[in-house]
């Protein structure tokens, strides 16, 4: 008979290394008890401990070719100490999971070609009230459902020491963030979101990490993960380490961990960040700190494999999910096939898009006439890549304010622009993303210290912007034409892009089931009466929406049913003379008989 042993087997690469040993508290951190064997030229070290079970606390200690001993977390760990602890901690997850519907649905669908509305969180400053990941699912679940957004995207929850780095910069990849709770709390927090029928989305950091004596920096006593070139190995703007992509065993580090954020997690999604930041050798560079590539370009050649090889994983791997890339740069084939020589990533964030929008939506009214192109250039290239238009944390701080106080004018003012800003965005080409507290209009840019100021939902104008996204969301969700032809010239159509003199859009969103919506947005001060909107057909439209309503707390300007008239207006045979509110969008659709 077998007697059964309860246990920990630990491994790890450390090629390198002279000698490894396991400490933690049940060898009263004392490693001769516990030194561990090598596996020949793998590089990898391994050990059975019996009696080490779910919840101790344990690091490798590492001799190094020059004699010293050193202390490093595992780099595979599954959970990390709270930080400003150190220690990796084993797990043994217990969780079963209820979201089998949603993940066979997932498997058998294209995600990208649906409607996606994108709640971007801080998991840690959504509210600071909220101690752990099942307090959070409790709480934020119902929110996004109410709100309707149909993903919620997580900015970094792989284990990271300096909270004021957001998760930007990861020690831990294969580790929940400890400071909401264990592996299995936020699978809970994972699966109650998929249970109401909304996506998981989370930052993933590869192109960079931290320094800290106790993690992957110089783990075996040598550039092991980092590249050994400093021109290539260093980052001068963030003080980090980047990765060897060339390296296969850290290629495979990388690529293994995004399929385990995907398959053990449940993870929908990977919004891939700093992208451009692995794409060029000379990012952040002068002149004699980068050397060219070997064709003499100044594309990193090695990361462009890793990514492509990465994406391409990811896709086969887990049918239904999405790579999301935030890249800012001009660089082709973002998200072409990796067989047509793309990058291979479902969707890109449009920066160019969130910069432009931002800049003109910063002068006042009366100045917009000399920007109009800032507000119209976006749909010259908005089918060059599958974009997400981002309105994200990197815009409302850093002494850049909120989106309400990026608005001019008085409150009322505002406040109408903010509403007039999130009518666009819902109703352009692309798909959406609105960072945590753009949604209630918070007027004070966000503090990661500190909750969202909910108790500005005291106040109507609040009230009214929170209102005006949950309508979006279901009046988008419903219908195809604002989603279903992103990204195809068929889904959009011009009515008018050159009235400056007015500050004025209009446009077609257009379904592959046939369905029309008019959109007309007003960025001037004052209302238009008796403007004329040219329409693609004849016959009875109606409006669907209005920014101006009076639950938004609008001056509740409306138009009703009406008849669009046999009058040729911008090459159209169709058009309608109506009031387009100030500083508001309106939503016409044909009347359905």
């Amino acid at each position: 008979m077998v007697k059964k042993v309860t246990g920990t087997a630990f491994s790890v690469w450390a090629p390198n290394a002279r000698a490894v040993r396991v400490v933690g508290n049940f060898n009263y951190w004392n490693g001769r008890r516990h030194a561990m064997r090598s596996l020949g030229s793998s590089g990898i070290w391994e050990l059975f401990i019996p009696g080490v079970t779910a919840g101790e606390v344990y690091k490798y200690e590492i001799l190094t070719q020059s004699g010293n001993w050193i202390m490093k977390a595992d780099p595979m760990e599954r959970s990390h100490e709270v930080p400003p602890n150190t220690g990796s901690v084993v797990v043994d997850s217990e969780f079963k999971w209820h979201d089998t519907d949603w993940m066979d649905k997932r498997a058998k669908t294209d995600a990208h070609n649906g409607p996606i509305s994108i709640y971007e969180v801080q998991a840690n400053s959504w509210n600071r009230d909220l101690g752990n990941y099942r307090e959070l699912a409790d709480h934020l679940v119902d929110y996004v459902q109410r709100e309707g957004f149909t993903h919620v995207e997580f900015m970094p929850l792989t284990q990271y020491p300096f909270s004021g780095s957001w998760g930007y910069q990861v020690t831990g990849y294969y580790a929940v963030d400890s400071r909401l709770g264990s592996p299995d709390d936020f699978k809970y927090l994972v699966d109650k979101l998929h249970k109401a029928g909304i996506g998981v989305i989370m930052d993933w950091v590869p192109a960079h990490f931290p320094k800290d004596d106790f993690a992957l920096g110089r783990f075996d006593g040598t550039a092991l993960y980092e590249d050994p070139d400093p021109m290539r190995g260093e980052h001068p703007d963030w003080g980090t380490y980047i990765f060897n992509f060339g390296r296969h065993e850290v290629r495979n580090f990388l690529v293994a961990n995004a399929c385990f954020w995907l398959d053990e997690y449940h993870v929908d999604a990977l919004r891939v960040d700093a992208v451009s930041s692995m794409l060029y050798l000379d990012y952040s560079r002068e002149a004699g700190q980068w050397r060219p590539n070997i064709y003499g370009g100044r594309e990193n050649l090695e990361a462009i494999d890793f990514i492509k090889e990465a994406n391409a994983t990811a896709y086969k791997n887990n049918p239904g999910i999405m790579m999301i890339a935030e890249e800012s740069t001009a660089y082709q084939g973002v998200t072409a096939p990796t067989d047509m020589g793309g990058l291979g990533f479902g969707l890109k964030w449009n920066m160019g898009w969130m910069h432009d929008t931002l800049q003109y939506l910063k002068e006042e009214p009366i100045n917009r006439r000399w920007h109009h192109n800032e507000i119209t250039f976006s749909m010259v290239y908005a089918y060059s890549e599958h974009y997400v238009l981002p309105l994200s944390h990197d815009e409302v701080v850093y002494g850049k304010g909120s989106l309400l106080g990026k608005m001019p004018g008085d409150e009322w003012q505002q406040f109408a622009g903010l509403r007039a800003l999130l009518a666009y965005q819902w109703s352009h080409p692309g798909k959406n993303l609105l960072f945590m507290g753009g949604e209630i209009g918070q007027s004070s840019e966000w503090n990661f210290n500190t909750s969202l100021n909910w108790n500005e939902l005291q106040w109507p104008f609040h009230q009214g912007v929170q209102k005006l996204v949950a309508d979006l969301n279901t009046l988008y969700k419903s219908s195809r034409a604002f989603w279903s032809q992103d990204f195809t010239p068929d889904g959009f159509q011009w009515l008018t892009s050159d009235d400056s003199d007015h500050n004025t859009l209009s446009y077609v969103r257009i379904g592959d089931d046939g369905e029309e919506i008019v959109v007309v947005v007003n960025f001037s001060g004052q209302a238009w009466q008796d403007y004329q909107v040219a329409l693609p057909k004849g016959g009875q439209w109606e409006e669907i929406l209005t920014t101006d309503d009076a639950k938004y707390c609008g001056s509740n300007i409306h138009n009703g049913t009406f008849t669009a008239a046999a009058e040729e207006y911008h090459s159209r045979p169709y058009s309608a003379r109506i009031t387009v509110p100030a500083l508001g969008a309106v939503f016409l659709k044909p009347v359905q008989h």
